[in-house]
């Protein structure tokens, strides 16, 4: 992608095929999880050269917890392996790391790990990493309604009040930048329960490279696919594009 092109703020990525990918090798599913870590590195590294502000991955949903029950331990595991290692160079490298998601049902080592590292990162500016654990898109929008619900219950809101920015404001990302550009590995084309307030007017790139596959040619294909979108927001395409020359002045 050239010098000077358009550059997504926020980027979420569904990060899907590990299973695929250790299959096609005789490999367990497993072993297309752990090798999915190093597609993490290798794509947190390339939007923190960027200077991407904020990185969105969808780590664990909230219907993962149906899959095998020997799986979704391996899963909490390296995710535990994994904090417990990148913390401390995510931190170096000025991340913030943020966790969104139904908790609760984590175990205790992975609740500590979690906290550690949002403390440890909390004033780091250099970038944003969300890993969405426990989540999905209904789930958010469900906990929003129920925080308004019990504000105006509470009468420490009034529900002729509540507009798009209330609820915005109390979902997961609050505070942060609704996603420019969305990735989803491994071929299938939908959202998968992710995001689904945020996505509303975000650019969607698929590709069917698995994601331990995922490498910086892949990000700067999806890079550059966005870069040729016309983003208009509802208005005409010479509307969207006076708007973007404005901008740019």
């Amino acid at each position: 992608m050239g010098a000077g092109a358009r550059l997504p703020r926020h980027i979420a990525i569904v990060m899907d095929g590990n299973g695929r990918w250790a299959q096609r090798r005789g490999l367990p599913r497993t072993a297309g999880h752990r090798a999915g870590v190093e597609a993490v590195r290798r794509t947190v590294e390339g939007c923190r050269r960027r200077g991407i502000a904020v990185l969105t991955l969808f780590a664990f949903s909230s219907e993962n917890w149906r899959r095998p029950r020997a799986e979704v331990r391996v899963l909490m595991d390296l995710f535990t392996q994994t904090l417990g290692s990148e913390v401390a160079r995510l931190h170096e490298h000025g991340i913030r790391v943020r966790f969104v998601g139904e908790r609760r049902d984590f175990g205790p080592a992975l609740h500590r790990r979690m906290a550690e590292a949002e403390e440890l990162t909390r004033d780091n500016r250099a970038m944003d990493l969300v890993l969405a654990v426990g989540y999905g898109g209904r789930w958010d929008i469900a906990q929003a309604a129920r925080r308004i619900a019990a504000e105006a219950a509470d009468g420490r809101l009034d529900p002729s009040a509540v507009d798009e920015e209330a609820v915005a404001g109390r979902l997961s990302l609050a505070g942060l930048p609704d996603p420019d550009l969305f990735i989803r590995t491994g071929g299938e084309r939908r959202i998968s329960n992710f995001l689904l307030w945020h996505l509303a007017y975000t650019e969607l790139h698929f590709t069917d490279t698995l994601w331990p596959d995922f490498d910086e040619g892949d990000l700067e294909a999806a890079l550059a696919d966005y870069a040729g979108r016309q983003r208009r927001f509802g208005r005409t395409g010479e509307q969207a594009e006076a708007l973007e020359k404005a901008q740019g002045a």
